[in-house]
């Protein structure tokens, strides 16, 4: 039940976008979706069956088999609901923070992480592009986080669909007047914020970590408010990958295993 309410979530809010994007795009882009989806979809198609058919529930039974063996920090106080649900909400988002980090970080991590980052385009379908090695050590340290943490269970379910809902919304091709961004990017981190992550300048790739609650950044000095070049022309992706015969689905898989391109 807890999977099939996850997919229904994650299927309305990506359908939602892509309507979105449809309707009133923030960039008009030279590559066509019927060139980019089949693989990023692909991809996801992919990973959901890998993780169907492995560890896909793992964060979830961590979660309840942490409360009952009264692991992790939270599980040693005896908190209103509310206030565990909450304090593991925020302590969850700030560690995929922290992971978003590290993935650029650590050379052998980023092999993985820039086959996210070599969409030449950022779209709903962008959010399920991934390695699925990224997916699984990603699965990993949630099951570290959430046992370290004790998070709680309902916590758990919710911070799934909010990651992934988050990423959905954040990679879409659409975009809000200045004003409302501005605003917005008080509480959550809005397309325009994080579509200069995919920028293809270092700087600006190497920022704007957060994937819902937009306060880690400016807290941990990792906030870019402006790409230099406008959003609607700027470069997206990695400059060592331009070629779209250089990015389909068989090159994605074996990408972390070849050498990184710097230019």
């Amino acid at each position: 039940m807890e999977n099939l309410i996850r997919l229904c979530v994650a299927l309305g809010i990506f359908s939602l976008m892509i309507g979105w994007e449809y309707v009133k795009p923030k960039r008009l882009t030279p590559i066509k979706r019927k060139q980019r989806w089949p693989i990023n979809l692909g991809l996801a198609a992919f990973n959901m069956l890998l993780m169907r058919f492995s560890i896909g529930g793992l964060a979830y039974l961590s979660a309840i088999n942490a409360q009952q063996q009264g692991f992790g920090l939270l599980n040693q106080y005896t908190l209103p609901n509310w206030l565990s649900i909450a304090a593991s909400l925020l302590i969850l988002d700030f560690a995929i923070y922290c992971q978003h980090i590290v993935l650029h970080k650590w050379p052998v991590l980023w092999r993985l992480h820039q086959v996210h980052h070599s969409d030449l385009e950022c779209d709903a379908t962008t959010a399920v592009r991934f390695h699925p090695l990224e997916i699984i050590i990603s699965m990993l340290y949630k099951v570290a986080c959430i046992y370290l943490l004790g998070a709680n269970i309902l916590a758990v379910i919710a911070f799934e669909m909010i990651l992934n809902g988050a990423a959905t919304f954040n990679h879409s091709n659409i975009g809000f007047s200045e004003k409302t961004d501005k605003a917005l990017r008080w509480l959550i981190v809005t397309p325009d914020m994080h579509r200069i992550h995919h920028s293809t300048r270092p700087n600006e790739m190497n920022s704007n970590y957060g994937f819902s609650i937009a306060c880690w950044d400016r807290l941990c000095k990792t906030y870019t408010a402006a790409s230099q070049q406008p959003q609607t022309t700027m470069l997206i992706g990695l400059t060592g990958f331009r070629r779209p015969a250089d990015l389909n689905w068989l090159h994605l898989l074996r990408m972390p295993f070849k050498a990184l391109r710097r230019d």
